[in-house]
């Protein structure tokens, strides 16, 4: 109705002809609220200017639809000024009018002023006055206002004019939500209005009674069948109640000696005269459960009949529900492949593009050349995103029917070369990949294919993932020596990362293929010079390691695992290098391999699992199980599993530190700080340097414990009796101290830790703050002898304060299947809100800050912004302590001046999890 009643005028619009360099500009280009709401005082003039007016309430939906919103001053200035129009005559004003109050949607106090003027309209002998006060005084009305009108809607449901008492039963729809009861006593009218000779009114009586009954199963069970019975002529009213046929069928268990309930009816649909019926009546059929041959065949039919229409609406959802039945009864649809097939050519591409599907799922052996040969003159001619589904298409062919993967890998390898973005060249590739992993004898021509398609490859992420496929597989082909020159082709064509990869995949052949190393060791020799630091280090890497190999210097079981190294230990004997904490030269050989590491993990996790932890603490163990001070105190046994790790991603620490970790090492000294010992019995003051102290908060279930880790670095001292105590400043009473454990001894250049127990009441995610006081013996070391004093002096040092954060009670973890996990949790438990970020560079950015303030898992690749995006998603995935997982899905916003909005949405096993994700970002 808004399209129909904008006047555009003569000033706001240029016009263009054919030939001419004139551009076209909106009729609101150029609209501004305030001017707007000034132009608006024309309606309190004292002769209307019926155009103008109009024009100003086109303006005000414009803005309206546009997301402006009035404040309540300007909503009801406009209210009031719209409210003296119903004094025009003018048709096309009033229909404005009604639009406009709709819009502004009046307070209930002053919905009273309009109400007398639309009560007035809705007895008028003008139908379109009627029919529009019904519709704009039923959107604004309250409970109360309900039952002044309701007389006025009962009459008006089963008006003789058809606009008006569609009108009434479509506000009856929006009614049920205001005061159902009011609506439910309109049932005798409503069921007049069905036997209405007007299709529309049978629509949206129909719809209405439905709506009514629908939390009644036995009373829909009768509507409907009282509705089979009935002599509906409106096809949207048999359309609707096939649809609640097919709920009813639903509902009920099938049985193999009675029939389906109503399919009768079902089938007798498939013979209406209306094709919309007959459609969703077929739709209907293949929808039902546990559906038999028998009962598809009707369906399938008037289907195939449809194949043939010159309605491209027909035929695009005929080959549609085909589809469907092919993914379960593929046999039933085999009739009409001949059809299929000629809808090759169709012109809508998206009816070809179901067809070929269809015919690749449904096709036997022998038809596949055929097919191939007329996909071959079609495929060019579509979409990406079309070309994507054929290929899917013809890689479950291929699997079903393996002894035509010749001619299936020939036609991807063809299309392969073909033009095309990065989305449809990677599922060409992946389909390879699968049709190789898959089907043995498949495997050499799949690999010569790919080698041919990265001379020309113009994305660095499919060569490397073909060159990795090439050192994976090539070296156990038939003749692995020609695939060294495509790859050697990539280090002299290609940039960094591909040369990397490729040296990578040529030091697979030199070590798995012995008559191959000498070609490989010239080759690499050539490398060493690159230009980038990664391929001159790769290549240095494994040229010596393959000469290693010829000359016999490495055990021959190890001699195909050139890089079989435990990359955790690698990572972590490179930081601590580079960190200066060793003094004798880098080894690799010291890094041990990956299966050493196995080994190690394999008998610590029995060790665990003797000890009643979990077994998936076996992870990342093995370089940290000699270190660890919690598992060496047999007290914390009983706590149970340490509930978090520590991020293996953060730089601040190595590795290797132990997994029993829940927090990242919190300092609490400065490495400056001078500690002064005043001695009671000398009359000087000595100072020294103490060094950093460092606290690592640990969760168990119902305990968390406090671990400080300091060194003695006091020259002449021996410390003893070392103990924190620890006073809670800020927080809720949720935590009760339990014991401290300390530490008995640290003489100089020895590091110790003592802990601080508490016990925590499970079920409570809040967070505090402690002071802590260090305190020790401080004992003299004698130099004569180098032992201590018998007696020493009690001192304390004061350190830093130690928070227990909120993101201590989240732990990352990954998810294969993010939307299946978000679906299995309750919308009951689903927390959302909505932040501004602030000015940013980008969205990446903003990103970035939000994983590490909360702490948990990317999922599938969504840390990952696009360059230029305005707007992205990222999914997230943890663990709240008590292993109930919690969900996030943020989304992000940037508009033009850099400012970053979000919103966050967190649902969880239980709500307060999801909450504590919102206190989280809120105390950040």
């Amino acid at each position: 109705m808004v399209e129909n009643s904008i006047i555009l005028g003569s000033e706001s619009v240029k016009k263009r002809d054919e030939d001419s360099d004139d551009v076209y500009y909106s009729p609101f280009w150029g609209i501004e609220k305030g001017a707007v709401l000034q132009e608006a005082r024309c309606f309190n003039d004292s002769q209307l200017d019926a155009r103008r007016c109009q024009q100003v309430i086109t303006k005000l939906l414009y803005l309206c639809n546009q997301g402006d919103t009035f404040t309540k001053t300007e909503a009801t200035e406009v209210f009031f000024s719209v409210t003296k129009l119903f004094q025009s005559k003018d048709s096309n004003l009033r229909r404005m009018v009604y639009l406009i109050i709709k819009e502004v949607c009046p307070s209930s106090d002053e919905v009273i002023i309009v109400t007398s003027s639309l009560m007035k309209d809705m007895n008028s002998k003008v139908d379109l006055y009627r029919s529009n006060a019904i519709r704009v005084l039923c959107s604004i009305t309250d409970a109360g206002l309900l039952g002044q009108i309701e007389r006025y809607l009962k009459q008006a449901v089963v008006d003789k004019n058809s606009v008006v008492s569609s009108a009434a039963l479509v506000s009856g729809l929006h009614l049920l939500k205001i005061n159902a009861d009011i609506v439910r006593r309109w049932s005798n009218e409503i069921q007049e209005a069905i036997n209405s000779s007007h299709p529309m009114v049978q629509f949206h009586a129909l719809s209405l009674l439905h709506q009514i009954r629908q939390s009644d199963r036995l009373a829909v069970s009768k509507l409907v069948t009282q509705l089979t019975k009935s002599n509906i002529r409106s096809p949207l009213a048999q359309c609707s109640i096939i649809r609640y046929v097919s709920q009813v069928i639903s509902q009920t268990v099938p049985s193999d000696n009675a029939p389906r309930p109503f399919f009768d009816f079902l089938e007798g649909c498939l013979r209406n005269k209306s094709e919309m019926v007959i459609f969703e009546a077929a739709r209907a059929i293949i929808n039902l459960k546990e559906v038999t041959s028998r009962e598809l065949q009707p369906a399938v039919s008037v289907l195939q009949l449809f194949l043939s229409s010159s309605k491209p609406v027909l035929r695009f959802g005929a080959v549609r529900a085909i589809n469907q039945i092919a993914l379960k009864n593929p046999l039933s649809v085999t009739n009409c492949n001949l059809d299929m097939e000629n809808l090759i050519s169709d012109q809508n591409r998206s009816i070809a593009t179901l067809a070929i599907t269809t015919l690749l799922k449904t096709g036997n052996e022998s038809s596949i050349e055929r097919l191939m040969k007329q996909i071959s003159v079609f495929v060019s001619d579509i979409q990406d995103e079309f070309k994507i589904v054929v290929v899917q298409a013809i890689q479950t062919l291929c699997l079903k029917f393996p002894h035509k993967h010749r001619t299936l890998v020939n036609f991807l390898s063809n299309i392969l070369r073909e033009e095309g973005g990065f989305a449809f060249k990677k599922a060409i590739v992946d389909s390879i990949f699968c049709i190789i992993k898959n089907i043995p004898d498949a495997k050499d021509p799949g690999l010569t294919h790919l080698s041919e398609f990265i001379e020309d490859c113009e994305f660095t992420y499919l060569s490397s993932q073909i060159l990795h496929l090439l050192g994976s597989e090539g070296p156990q082909t038939t003749d692995p020596s020609k695939y060294i020159r495509y790859i050697y082709n990539r280090v002299v064509l290609e940039n960094a990362a591909i040369r990397a990869s490729a040296i990578s995949a040529l030091s697979k052949f030199g070590a798995e293929c012995p008559l191959l190393r000498s070609r490989v060791l010239t080759l690499l020799y050539r490398c060493l010079h690159d230009s980038d630091d990664e391929v001159r280090d790769r290549a240095t890497l494994y040229v010596q390691n393959l000469e290693k190999l010829s000359l016999h210097e490495v055990d021959n079981s190890n001699s195909h695992k050139v890089t079989d190294f435990a990359l955790q230990d690698l990572e972590s004997s490179l930081y601590s290098y580079i960190s200066g904490c060793t003094v004798s030269p880098y080894s690799i050989s010291n890094v041990r391999s990956a299966s050493q590491k196995s080994k190690t993990e394999h008998g610590i996790s029995k060790i665990l699992s003797k000890a009643g932890h979990d077994s998936s603490f076996s992870e990342d163990v093995s370089s940290s199980f000699e270190q660890s001070n919690l598992l060496s105190n047999p007290l914390f046994s009983v706590y149970g599993s340490v509930f978090k790790v520590c991020s293996s991603n953060s730089r601040i620490s190595p590795l290797n530190y132990f997994m029993f970790q829940s927090s990242k090492p919190i300092s609490l000294t400065e490495a400056e700080t001078e500690y002064k010992v005043n001695l009671s019995n000398i009359k000087f003051i000595s100072t020294h340097v103490l060094s950093q102290v460092t606290c690592i908060v640990h969760l168990f279930q119902s305990h968390v414990v406090f671990e400080f880790k300091c060194t003695n670095t006091i020259e002449e001292q021996v410390l003893e009796d070392i103990s924190v105590s620890m006073e809670m400043i800020e927080g809720v009473d949720f935590l009760a101290e339990n014991s401290t454990i300390s530490l008995d001894r640290m003489p100089l250049g020895d590091e110790g830790s003592t802990f601080v127990i508490f016990d925590r009441k499970e079920g409570v995610f809040e967070q505090a703050k402690f002071s802590c006081i260090l305190r020790f013996t401080s004992k003299e070391i004698d130099p004569a002898t180098g032992e201590p004093e018998e007696e020493g002096y009690d001192d304390e040092y004061t350190l830093e304060d130690v928070d227990l954060k909120l993101t201590d009670y989240l732990r990352p973890t990954n998810i294969s299947n993010f939307k299946k996990a978000w679906d299995s949790l309750s919308e009951e438990c689903e927390c959302s809100s909505d932040y501004d970020i602030g000015k940013r560079e980008g969205l990446q950015q903003a990103v970035e800050m939000v994983i590490n303030i909360i702490g948990c898992q990317p999922c599938e690749g969504t840390e990952a912004v696009p360059p230029n995006s305005r707007s992205h998603s990222t999914l997230l995935s943890g663990v709240c302590i008590g292993e109930s997982q919690v969900l996030i899905r943020t989304n992000f916003g940037l508009d033009e001046l850099n400012n970053v909005t979000m919103k966050i949405t967190a649902r969880s096993e239980r709500l307060d999890i999801s909450e504590l994700v919102h206190a989280i970002i809120s105390n950040s």
